[in-house]
């Protein structure tokens, strides 16, 4: 069984429960999700199946949509609700105040890691070191910001809607938007709305996933590759990428003129998804990913 499930994780349970209920209900022993949610969030969860697990890379690699609750004047050791309350400031800004904080997280920016995350430091997770009572420097990671809109303004509490590049922590920014404030925030509560075009409108609700419902939600593997244009392969061009060949700059898709993309999904004579193609720059198509052979 291969393709991709699009869930809604619900609130309290890790991904990695997540995917362990989709390994027993599948008898699929490669699954994997493709983006951690933690468990006081809720929303689209990627879940990778089969030979959808080594396309996993560019899922993650798209832009997350979050909806954002936040409350100010507290401060956590988890940046979130699940912490301990270590400050407890007075909140004495308007919404006006929030708007203009807002502006200097927009945009490219750098931002360091909570220290109750997975990231590791010599080996060791951060959340393991944190537990201990330890704290370390963690260097500050760019991340971009594509959109960042106050939806929602009741004091103390606010909603965020955040879009953004993967890897951005939207604890961190939470916790940040409080430093920022000079009040102090944390995170309530998080739903991710979208992970690239996969949208929480379209998720299967966990609760509902049954071994006689998942074979008509499960999504072909190349849905993570829509993105890409698609190229058909002959036998022969076929056989050469399964053996790992490049192939000169023939484009056939549908359109004409290749487009400017440096990744391609490749099909072969059946129609079948063969491999993920990526352009040499030197006039040639190397595959970067072979999925099946012909």
């Amino acid at each position: 069984m291969d393709g991709i499930l699009n869930i809604n994780k619900p609130y309290g349970i890790t991904s990695h429960d997540v995917v362990d209920r989709v390994r027993r209900l599948s008898g699929q022993r490669q699954v994997g999700h493709a983006g951690t949610l933690d468990p006081l969030a809720t929303g689209v969860l990627l879940v990778c199946l089969g030979i959808a697990t080594r396309l996993a890379e560019f899922l993650m690699d798209s832009p997350k949509l979050y909806r954002a609750h936040l409350r100010l004047g507290v401060t956590t050791d988890t940046y979130d609700a699940e912490g301990t309350v270590v400050a407890e400031r007075p909140v004495e800004v308007g919404r006006e105040d929030v708007e203009r904080a807002l502006d200097r997280f927009r945009g490219p920016i750098l931002q360091v890691p909570p220290m109750f995350s997975a990231l590791k430091k010599g080996g060791r997770p951060l959340y393991r070191l944190a537990r201990r009572g330890e704290i370390v420097e963690r260097a500050p990671r760019p991340v971009e910001i594509y959109r960042l809109d106050l939806v929602e303004w009741s004091p103390p509490d606010l909603t965020l809607e955040v879009l953004c590049s993967p890897g951005t922590y939207i604890r961190s920014l939470a916790h940040d938007l409080g430093e920022a404030l000079g009040c102090g925030a944390y995170l309530v509560g998080l739903v991710r709305l979208a992970s690239g075009e996969f949208r929480l409108e379209d998720a299967v609700d966990l609760e509902t996933l049954n071994r006689e419902r998942l074979p008509h939600v499960l999504l072909p593997p190349d849905a993570a590759l829509q993105r890409f244009p698609a190229l058909y392969l002959t036998h022969a061009e076929a056989w050469a990428v399964g053996h790992g060949q490049d192939l000169p700059d023939r484009w056939g898709i549908a359109g004409g003129d290749r487009p400017k993309a440096s990744l391609a999904r490749a099909y072969g004579p059946d129609g079948s998804l063969l491999a993920v193609l990526e352009f040499s720059g030197q006039g040639t198509w190397h595959p970067k990913k072979v999925l099946r052979t012909t």
